[in-house]
């Protein structure tokens, strides 16, 4: 069965989840709102302490005994909000796989999901300690990994730690593991495509995406300008000449209806480093249309003449149309390097449209066209849906 046969089979899919949808809407949703909030779920100090003993014991929270002390007495937040999200998507791609001795590519209609959980307190009101939980199906070979969902084989996974915090009135610290150095960096761009491999705006090497410990630094200016710097690698071995480090730095403009970026980036590969340069922006009209464009360009160290360069680009439009948001954009897969003398091109098309079916959920179909990476490699074309809830 071809790509968009199976395609056909989808809607009749989801239609089967029609009923589950119903059941919720029976549901008295009013009466759990007044328990909770939709936006967050807040744990605070709304319980009664009691004595046992003219010994005080603190609120239980989920069963767990002194979890929030007395606001009183101890400077832990008395409140810490919890937000969740759930992303499902269902696709098949044409070509994917296929090359001169592998003539049947992966059409098959396939499934993932992921789960995400982001849980933040704070202590002074104007700091901020973040911990990320994320879940979600493996998507090891699966066609709908375009939109880059997490892939943790249905574990539960620590994505992230992170502890930001003001320094006078125009600096913000943050410190944390498993963080890009760009963490804090401004890039320039309005496009909000929720493809994997073009929502970086052609930025892909300057932000230094090293994971790892992780530490940066924003100042913000107030007239629209923001410098930041970064850094992140192995917490094994910090920013020493074991270890591969990442440094970044960055400076843009933000106006009523553009913007400009300038990122810097140095990535360690063993005894060399890797420089790269990035230049982004965007205009938006007045009738809601954005345009937005990124050029990167490396330096790759410890290569030969012919083969220490790289080059990466992107340009894409957005705006509202009808009740959701429509975008399409071309950009290259990654960074293109240098071989021979000669940068090969490799391009990826997409078009998408973003509904926003209520306050938490909204449903993105997602069209694109991702060329071979060789003569020998078969053009992919992808169709898939992803909803996404947020509660």
């Amino acid at each position: 069965m071809k790509l968009f046969q199976r395609l056909l089979v989808a809607p009749a899919a989801l239609g089967l989840l029609a009923p589950i949808t119903a059941n919720a809407n029976e549901v008295n949703f009013n009466a759990i709102s007044n328990y909770s909030d939709t936006e967050s779920v807040e744990f605070a100090n709304s319980f009664d302490n009691t004595f046992e003993n003219n010994v005080k014991f603190e609120p239980l929270i989920a069963g767990g005994e002194g979890m929030v002390p007395d606001p009183d007495t101890d400077s832990f937040s008395s409140t810490t909000s919890a937000s969740f999200s759930v992303k499902m998507a269902i696709g098949s791609v044409d070509g994917k796989g296929v090359s001169t001795t592998v003539t049947d590519g992966d059409e098959s209609v396939q499934f993932q999901y992921a789960f995400d959980t982001k849980i933040k307190t704070s202590f002074t009101g104007d700091d901020e300690l973040s911990v990320a939980i994320d879940s979600g199906s493996s998507s090891d070979g699966l066609s709908v990994d375009e939109f880059g969902l997490n892939n943790t084989s249905d574990f539960l996974k620590v994505d992230g730690v992170a502890y930001k915090f003001p320094v006078g009135d125009n600096l913000t610290v943050l410190v944390g593991d498993n963080k890009d150095a760009s963490s804090q960096f401004t890039v320039a761009c309005a496009y909000g495509g929720p493809s994997d491999t073009l929502d970086d705006c052609g930025n892909v090497n300057a932000v230094v995406d090293e994971g790892g410990y992780h530490a940066s630094a924003e100042y913000d200016f107030g007239n629209g300008f923001t410098a930041a710097v970064g850094v992140a690698g192995n917490e094994a071995e910090i920013m020493t000449k074991e270890g591969q480090d990442g440094y970044g730095a960055n400076l843009a403009y933000t106006g009523d209806n553009y913007g400009l970026s300038y990122t810097y980036g140095i990535v360690e590969s063993g005894t060399d480093e890797n420089t790269y340069s990035a230049f982004n922006g965007y205009y938006s009209l007045d009738n809601g249309i954005s345009i937005s464009a990124g050029f990167e360009t490396g330096d790759l160290g410890g290569q030969a003449a012919t083969a220490d360069e790289s080059e990466a680009y992107f340009i894409g439009v957005n705006g509202e149309v009808g009740p959701g948001e429509l975008g399409a954009a071309i950009g290259t897969v990654g960074s293109m390097t240098e071989a021979a003398g000669v940068i090969p091109e490799q391009l990826m098309y997409e078009a998408y449209y973003s509904y926003a079916v209520n306050d938490g959920m909204t449903v993105t179909p997602l069209v694109y066209v991702k060329e071979g990476a060789t003569a020998a490699a078969s053009d992919e074309t992808g169709v898939m849906v992803k909803t996404s809830f947020s509660f």
